[in-house]
């Protein structure tokens, strides 16, 4: 069966429900792979980069992150932000990505340091990518002084709870490459579901992860933000969501059988009835 795990995450305004899952402690492995996956659950990050004046010293953001599928954090940053000046300087940064929110004992939970260089990535894979996983961040992308910046991954520090430390390298925590087929299918992918197989991905935040299904009054709808070759992501208003697959997906068709699995593997939860799972065309 899939290891599955939720995170439901606040909106920049405050809104919305704390990450109740320990989404790392629980998925074991190896420690880069318990890592990027953490990353994956949450939708923010710290960013530390240092000051460009002589002091030096570290300044501290919140940033809105999504990740490559690879694993490389994408940030939408402004020319005109004191962290986005101190990265033309100085493109080293750090970013704390926290899966501890709501444990009542946060420091037994899991989060991961990032260490890496920022640059500025015109690529529209990223950009599409970064506003498919924060579709409010729409309204301002657009303004001239923002950009997409790529996050280059030298090592992270995972801590895991307590006695579970450990330093991984980009080797360990990077996947080995994008698989450019599902890459160049992914906006397709997105569309298809969303459109056609809404059912599906309701089934699958409800049954499969036991998320509630509406978003308070606005009766906001689960849709599918991304997919990547271990998993994909959802979002109902301010909730996040993470469904992990058994197998990695390399493909669109290899991508169909799985969300169709998974869409079977619901139903037979009974949380629907019906044929919900994706059986339309294959994703080309």
């Amino acid at each position: 069966m899939s290891s599955t795990e939720s995170s439901k995450a606040p909106t920049p305004s405050g809104s919305g429900e704390p990450a109740s899952s320990d989404a790392a402690g629980k998925s074991g492995g190896k420690p880069g792979d318990t890592a990027r996956r953490l990353l994956r659950t949450v939708d923010r990050a710290s960013l530390a980069t240092a000051q460009r004046d002589a002091s030096g010293w570290p300044y501290p953001s919140l940033v809105q992150v999504a990740l490559d599928l690879n694993g490389t954090p994408l940030l939408l940053l402004s020319t005109l932000a004191d962290h986005t000046k101190n990265i033309a300087d100085d493109p080293r940064v750090g970013l704390l990505f926290d899966g501890t929110a709501g444990m009542a004992q946060p420091l037994a939970g899991a989060r991961v340091s990032v260490l890496g260089r920022a640059e500025r990535s015109d690529d529209p894979r990223h950009r599409a990518r970064f506003l498919a996983r924060h579709p409010g961040a729409s309204f301002y992308a657009g303004f001239g002084d923002f950009g997409i910046y790529k996050v280059s991954v030298d090592r992270a520090h995972l801590v895991a709870g307590f006695g579970r430390v450990h330093w991984v390298d980009s080797a360990e925590f990077l996947l080995s490459k994008v698989p450019l087929a599902l890459a160049e299918a992914e906006p397709d992918i997105l569309a298809h579901m969303n459109t056609d197989h809404t059912d599906a991905i309701r089934l699958y935040a409800t049954a499969l992860l036991g998320l509630p299904d509406q978003d308070g009054p606005d009766q906001h709808a689960w849709t599918m933000t991304g997919i990547d070759p271990e998993g994909c992501d959802l979002r109902r208003g301010a909730a996040i969501a993470r469904v992990d697959f058994d197998q990695r997906v390399e493909d669109p068709a290899s991508a169909r059988a799985v969300l169709a699995g998974l869409a079977r593997r619901a139903r037979e939860k009974g949380a629907g009835g019906g044929d919900v799972g994706p059986t339309g065309a294959p994703y080309t």
